[in-house]
């Protein structure tokens, strides 16, 4: 297993304060505020513990109130709303300077057997073809702030290979779409409910971006704000993030200085894994 992996596993396993109560790392990533897949992904790793084992998360939905702050830790005060003889509901509240900052409530559920179909996997080159975002970052480093060249340039805990590449510093109007390979950097444990967290944790990264596609505009564009507003996951089968997945996404509208964008994720045998959907901000602040 990486270091940087091992780094991120340190962060999404929780301290126990007490009973339904769990304090969180933040790590800096160099951004004004804490980055969403953190928050989420420590939200899922809050949840599971209060779960039985024998179920998994097959959605969440959560919404994001106030930026969080990278210096400090965040509380994850889980409440268990049911535990039914199929399903199981948890809603957490992540809390940092004594106020929500985040909500999630997620659902659990036993495999079963019973009818099923999908969507058909797009027909895009495999990884081996493409180079990771941080080889790509390393070719624009000496144009990049410090902090974020720190983050872009070195080795990661989730690998990404972009099939499309955008220059952030020169966006030209493209498309709202990109396919993106995913993989964690090392071999994980055998359980799903990890699995699914850092799906959680990853699914953030580069999504919303892809609503500004079509306008010339990234996220190093001067006094242009893009934040997340809500984030949901359905998880449809079970996957292994330590393999390649790819990351289908599209953005099917944007109004009112709102992008959505929608994302399949496949395995490598074509299988739909599951399906992720975003709102957020996208606007000039001056």
């Amino acid at each position: 297993m990486s270091k940087p992996l091992n780094e991120l596993l340190d962060l999404l396993q929780l301290e126990k304060l007490e009973e339904g109560l769990y304090r969180g790392e933040s790590e800096n990533l160099g951004l004004p505020q804490v980055y969403g897949g953190q928050v989420i992904g420590q939200a899922l790793s809050a949840a599971r513990y209060t779960v039985d084992s024998d179920r998994t998360v097959h959605s969440f939905h959560s919404y994001f109130l106030y930026p969080g702050d990278p210096e400090k830790p965040i509380i994850y005060d889980v409440e268990n709303l049911r535990d039914g003889r199929s399903f199981s509901t948890r809603r957490v509240k992540a809390i940092q300077n004594g106020r929500p900052i985040f909500y999630l409530t997620a659902s659990y559920h036993g495999e079963a057997p019973g009818f099923e179909h999908q969507n058909t996997m797009p027909d895009i080159p495999g990884p081996e073809n493409f180079a990771s975002e941080s080889e790509l970052a390393a070719q624009i480093a000496h144009l990049l702030p410090e902090k974020i060249k720190k983050v872009f340039c070195g080795e990661k805990a989730i690998e990404m290979r972009p099939v499309t590449v955008i220059n952030p510093l020169k966006p030209q109007k493209a498309e709202p779409k990109q396919y993106l390979w995913i993989r964690a950097n090392g071999e994980l444990p055998n359980n799903q409910l990890i699995h699914q967290y850092l799906l959680g944790y990853a699914s953030d990264w580069g999504f919303l971006v892809t609503a500004l596609h079509p306008h010339k505009v990234s996220l190093m564009t001067p006094n242009f704000q893009v934040a997340t507003i809500d984030h949901s996951i359905w998880f449809h089968r079970p996957f292994k993030m330590d393999e390649w997945l790819l990351y289908a996404i599209e953005s099917p509208t944007a109004s009112n200085t709102r992008g959505l964008v929608r994302g399949e994720i496949y395995n490598r045998q074509g299988d739909l894994v599951a399906t992720a959907v975003q709102e957020g901000v996208m606007r000039f602040t001056k």
